[in-house]
């Protein structure tokens, strides 16, 4: 069954205390990236987890329980989604005695909790003890999470599969329908949403699971009929909304073969079984349990087809394609269409920066300059996708190729700068299979983007700044954008024996809280206007240019106040316009991240506003008009507000209950210190 729950990732490019700060504390958000890159890495199980064993020491060392919890419950989910159900018993254990340490019970931080060990004892099979602790989640949930949560639909839908698991499949589906309507209500498009796509195969598992009682009504065929409309369904909403590069494709794929299996339709079911087969290979490896339980069906269905006299053939609906590159599976064995088994073998611009250190830079500087070895800083940061981690196959056609930074201090620029760079440029050009590097015309000359820089160049050539503005400096704090002190704040720094490039750094990500309460208060008058005041005014009166416009100031706004409300010193800050999706949906996957499913959310509103904007007979909409669209489209914004305010209420920003979110701003700019104007509204 399709799984809600959290999924390991790991990077295995780290040594003990690779996590800590110059001072001593756990980088959070070093680790995280560390596990965002994942995705891209071809390594082994063994070193992703001894990646993620080392940061919790780390955070073990630096005494930071925060740290440890979130790296526990990423563990549980490595654990659990490759079958290392032994390994995975003391970790829950652990996360359990460590969050009830913390004092963290009736927080949805408990919950998250609470749901992360529930599932992964019911992966190891430790039923009753699962059991008892989704019943503490659902309970906890109640007190710390709204009505319409969906993280109360995934509970449900967690739930189901213990009941499922344990015969009790009359529950099962019980639970499976509270999550459906859950979802349903919550979610301005269910026809794209993958949460519903997931419940609908579920549903279809545990009706297959029900007995064949009573009238026609309840029998065998009857209920098969009901499962393959579920998981039809599912594929449906998985094509819809362009979803089946998803990990849980998989299990919509599966769960579409089982019943097909069940329905006598054996070339069908082999079809869907091997597309999944591909996708579990390479998302989850050889040695997980859905492998192992695919691949066995699998071959009962291959048999199966050979006797009925049926032939393979493909799944009916999402027959979308499958890239993406976390795991390599068998060459020719896959199940992935060619051009999917070629970009597995794709390096991530930060990747392959890494490893052209490594293997050209690291040695050239340590033969050619070894009395400055343990002052150069190197990795690579600033303008361009692959800073960020979001690179992909388009990226590749400028600013692309073997590079990356290498930082000096005043001093030793001025001594080595120049006689540095000429050794740099004569480094090999091609890498790996990649270069000579391309440069745009942006990229080159004192606009470089990778060799050599002295430090407060580096920083001046991207924010105008050597150094951040201090905390008695607001005005020139909100002169820098929040694109721009995300360009010199991303990417990976791979060495820095000195700190000083980290130091300099982590100034920029130091915003003074006196600054982010009044950029805060400034998105949320951005988020009322334009969303609450504007939007519905704007749709009113039938121009939907305006409305259309509104909807992106809002979205926009609502982008930057996540990132100001989880604060960029943990999460760093929105990239410009072209990135900030990618962004949110980055940081959105992170445990106890603020405001999370608001990513989601936003994407929905986007799509929405097309049909309540322009929508009507001509223009491709099915000829309903837009009001029905646009009614959703304001009780979308409307959620969202609801959800912010409900995190400014929880993080004591405000005590206000009003929801027209401009009047809540004087409550949050309370929280600043400052007097001077520039911080405060008129």
């Amino acid at each position: 069954m399709a799984d809600l729950g959290n999924d390991g990732k790991g990077n295995a490019h780290h040594g003990a205390g690779d996590h800590l700060r110059p001072d001593g504390s756990f980088d959070g958000e070093r680790f995280l990236h560390g596990l965002d890159a994942i995705f891209d890495s071809d390594e082994s199980n063994d070193e992703a987890e001894g990646y993620m064993l080392r940061a919790l020491a780390d955070a073990q060392d630096a005494g930071d329980d925060g740290g440890q919890l979130t790296v526990l419950n990423e563990l549980i989910g490595y654990y659990r989604s490759r079958g290392r159900h032994e390994d995975n018993l003391p970790m829950i254990e652990r996360s359990l005695k460590l969050a009830a340490e913390m004092g963290l019970e009736d927080s949805e931080a408990w919950t998250t909790t609470l749901i992360n060990a529930a599932t992964g004892m019911r992966a190891a099979g430790r039923y009753e003890r699962a059991e008892a602790l989704y019943l503490q989640a659902l309970a906890s949930a109640e007190r710390t999470l709204r009505p319409g949560d969906r993280r109360l639909a995934a509970l449900h839908n967690n739930l189901s599969m213990l009941y499922s698991e344990t015969g009790r499949a009359r529950q099962a589906v019980k639970e499976l329908g509270k999550a459906l309507d859950l979802l349903t209500a919550s979610s301005p498009d269910p026809g794209t949403d993958l949460d519903v796509a997931s419940t609908h195969t579920n549903l279809a598992l545990a009706l297959l699971g029900l007995p064949a009682e009573g009238g026609d009504a309840d029998t065998r065929e009857a209920r098969t009929d009901q499962a393959m409309g579920h998981a039809s369904k599912a594929l449906e909403i998985y094509e819809a909304g362009h979803l089946q590069a998803n990990p849980h494709f998989a299990s919509a794929l599966a769960g579409y073969g089982q019943v097909c299996f069940t329905s006598g339709r054996f070339g069908r079911a082999a079809g869907a079984y091997r597309k999944a087969l591909g996708i579990i290979t390479r998302d989850y490896g050889q040695a997980s349990d859905s492998y192992q339980i695919t691949r066995d069906n699998l071959e009962q269905a291959l048999e199966a087809a050979h006797r009925a006299g049926q032939k393979e053939e493909e799944p009916g609906g999402g027959q979308g394609g499958t890239a993406g590159n976390r795991h390599e599976g068998e060459s020719g064995k896959s199940g992935l269409p060619p051009a999917a088994q070629a970009h597995r073998h794709r390096l991530s611009g930060l990747r392959l920066a890494r490893a052209y250190w490594e293997q050209c830079g690291r040695p050239m500087i340590e033969a050619r300059y070894p009395e400055y070895a343990g002052r150069i800083a190197a990795g690579l940061v600033g303008h361009g996708s692959e800073c960020y981690g979001f690179d992909d196959e388009l990226s590749q056609d400028h600013d692309f190729g073997p590079g990356f930074c290498l930082w000096l201090t005043h001093e030793d620029y001025e001594a080595i700068g120049d006689r540095l760079q000429a050794d740099y440029e004569a480094m090999p050009q091609v890498f790996m299979g990649y270069g000579p590097r391309e440069r745009s015309v942006r990229a080159r000359g004192e606009s470089r983007r990778v060799g050599v820089f002295e430090i407060g160049d580096f920083f001046e050539s991207i924010t105008g700044y050597r150094q951040a503005p201090g905390e008695d400096k607001p005005h020139e704090w909100l002169l820098l954008d929040e694109a721009t002190l995300a360009a010199a704040t991303n990417g990976e720094v791979f060495a820095d024996p000195l700190g000083a490039f980290l130091q300099t750094r982590q100034g920029f990500k130091a915003i003074p809280d006196d600054v982010r309460f009044a950029l805060i208060s400034r998105r949320l008058g951005m988020i009322s206007q334009a969303g609450q005041y504007n939007l519905p005014r704007s749709l009113k009166r039938a121009d939907g240019a305006a409305a259309w416009l509104a909807v992106d100031e809002f979205a926009r706004a609502v982008a930057s106040l996540v990132f100001l409300v989880n604060n960029p010193l943990t999460v760093g800050y929105l990239p410009y316009y072209k990135w900030s999706f990618a962004a949110l949906r980055s940081i959105s996957t992170r445990l106890a991240t603020r405001l999370g499913p608001v990513a989601g959310e936003l994407e929905s509103i986007l799509r929405l506003s097309s049909a309540a904007c322009f929508g009507g007979a001509g223009f491709g909409e099915g000829g309903k008009g837009a009001a029905p669209a646009a009614e959703k489209l304001i009780k979308s914004v409307e959620m969202v507000c609801a959800q912010i305010l409900e995190e400014l209420q929880a993080e004591g920003l405000t005590t206000s209950q009003e929801g027209f979110l401009e009047w809540q701003r004087p409550y949050i700019e309370a929280h600043i210190v400052s007097q001077d104007p520039v911080l405060h509204s008129i």
